[in-house]
C-alpha cells in the first residue's frame, strides 16, 4: 500500500488573538466565528500517483484581523440575543487516508458586531423567579378576629379569642381537642351560625369590613371566605369538572364554556391535580382516592377565588404521600390567599405555617388562645410552659 502523501495533511498553526484593543462598550453582544474562506474546492487524491488534483487551497496561515474580544461591562446572568449560526466543527483523524475535503480553514475571523438596539434582550437579576406564581386578582386579605366568644345553648366554648391573621401567611391552629379550635374556624366565613342553638359575641373583619354585618350578604362572605373540612366532601354523583364549577352556579357566576375550561385547568393545577385526572375529568369524582378527593374539594373552592382560605385538619385522614402534596399545594397557594389552617399534627404546623396560635380549655372553662406568634418562635422558644410542653409532646 503506499503510504500517503504528507504534504496532503492539513496544517493547523495557532493563530494569537491581540488581547490589548480598546474596549468595545457591551449593550447585548453576539460572537461569531466565521471561517476566513468561505468555501474551497474538494482535493481529489489519487494513492498510485501520489499526487493530488485541486484548485488553490488558502494559506492555513492566512492572517487574523486585529479584532478586541467582547467583554462584558453589565453582571448579568441571563443574556438572550438573536441566535448567530456557528460553523459546524470537523474532527480530523490523523491517520485518515486519503485526507479529507477541506471544509473550513484553520484561520478564522472573530468579530463584533454592530450595537444590537434593533434586537429584543432580556436581562434577568439574580434570584428573581423566571416563571413566578400568577398574581391574585385582588389584594390579599387580612382576617382578624376581635373579642370572639361563642356558646351553643348555655354552653360557652370561646372566651374573648383575639386573632390576625396576616394576609399572604399560613395561620396554623394548634391545642388540643375540645379546645375551640374548629369552632373558632367555622365563626370565621359564618358557619357556626347555622347550627340553631349556636351564639356568638364579637367581630370577624376581613379587610377591616365585619362579615357578620347586616348589610353583608351570606354567600358574598362565604365568596370571599372559602372552606374545606376535614373529611372530603366531593358531590359523589358529579363528575370531576362539575365538581369544580359547582361553586359557580352556588356563587350565581355565569361563564362560557371556554371560561369554565380554562378555571377547571387553572384550579386543578393549583391543587396539585391537574397531571392525575386530565384525561378523565369527565369521571365521578367520587372515584378518587381520598387524597386525591381532598384536592380536588381545595380546587372547588378556589373556582370561586376566595381571599381567604380556612382548612380544618384536611390532612388527618390521608397517607404520608398524600399530605405532603397537600402541604405542598398549601404553601404555592399561599402566594394567592391568606390561609388558616386547624391542625393536631405538630409537625405539619412546623413544616407550612408562618404564624401559630396555640389555643387551650381546661376542664369545665371555655376555650381560649394561651400564646400566639411566630411559628420558630413558638417552637423554639416559647413563652409560656403550657405551650412549651404541649408542642414538646407532653400532653394533649
Amino acid at each position: 500500500m503506499t503510504e500517503p502523501n504528507p504534504a496532503l495533511r492539513p496544517s493547523i498553526q495557532p493563530v494569537p488573538i491581540p488581547l490589548n484593543e480598546p474596549r468595545a462598550p457591551f449593550a447585548a453582544t453576539t460572537v461569531r466565528l466565521a471561517p476566513a474562506i468561505d468555501s474551497a474546492a474538494p482535493v481529489v487524491a489519487d494513492p498510485s500517483a501520489g499526487v493530488s488534483s485541486a484548485e488553490p487551497m488558502p494559506s492555513p496561515n492566512a492572517p487574523v484581523p486585529s479584532t478586541p474580544l467582547p467583554v462584558l461591562d453589565a453582571p448579568t446572568d441571563v443574556l438572550t440575543a438573536a441566535p448567530e449560526r456557528m460553523p459546524e466543527p470537523v474532527f480530523v483523524s490523523p491517520n485518515a487516508y486519503p485526507p479529507p475535503a477541506p471544509v473550513m480553514s484553520a484561520a478564522y475571523s472573530a468579530y463584533i458586531p454592530e450595537p444590537l438596539e434593533d434586537l429584543q434582550t432580556e436581562i434577568i437579576p439574580a434570584g428573581s423567579n423566571a416563571f413566578p406564581f400568577s398574581e391574585p386578582s385582588e389584594p390579599l386579605a387580612v382576617l382578624q378576629a376581635n373579642s370572639i366568644s361563642a356558646w351553643f345553648g348555655d354552653r360557652k366554648v370561646l372566651d374573648r379569642v383575639s386573632l390576625t391573621m396576616e394576609a399572604g401567611r399560613i395561620t396554623a391552629l394548634i391545642g388540643p381537642s375540645g379546645c375551640g379550635k374548629s369552632t373558632f374556624l367555622r365563626i370565621l366565613n359564618r358557619m357556626h351560625e347555622m347550627i340553631p342553638s349556636a351564639s356568638l359575641a364579637g367581630e370577624v373583619l376581613l379587610d377591616g369590613v365585619d362579615i357578620y354585618s347586616a348589610a353583608r350578604r351570606l354567600t358574598d362572605a362565604r365568596r370571599e371566605i372559602g372552606m374545606v373540612f376535614q373529611k372530603p366532601n366531593p358531590f359523589p354523583a358529579m363528575s370531576i369538572y362539575d365538581n369544580v364549577v359547582a361553586g359557580l352556579q352556588l356563587t350565581g357566576k355565569r361563564s362560557t364554556r371556554s371560561e369554565k375550561d380554562d378555571l377547571v385547568e387553572s384550579c386543578l393545577n393549583k391543587a396539585g391535580l391537574w397531571k392525575e385526572v386530565r384525561d378523565r375529568l369527565r369521571q365521578p369524582g367520587g372515584g378518587l382516592s381520598g387524597g386525591q378527593q381532598q384536592r380536588l374539594c381545595i380546587a372547588r373552592s378556589l373556582a370561586i377565588q376566595p381571599r381567604v382560605l380556612l382548612m380544618d385538619e384536611p390532612c388527618s385522614a390521608l397517607d404520608p404521600t398524600s399530605t405532603r402534596v397537600i402541604e405542598e399545594t398549601m404553601i404555592e397557594l399561599a402566594r394567592e390567599v391568606t390561609i388558616v389552617i386547624v391542625t393536631h399534627n405538630m409537625q405539619q404546623a412546623q413544616r407550612v405555617s408562618d404564624n401559630c396560635a396555640f389555643f387551650l380549655a381546661a376542664q369545665g372553662t371555655p376555650g381560649g388562645i394561651v400564646e400566639q406568634g411566630d411559628t420558630r418562635m413558638m417552637f423554639d422558644s416559647p413563652t409560656d410552659p403550657r405551650t412549651y410542653d404541649y408542642v414538646n409532646g407532653r400532653f394533649g
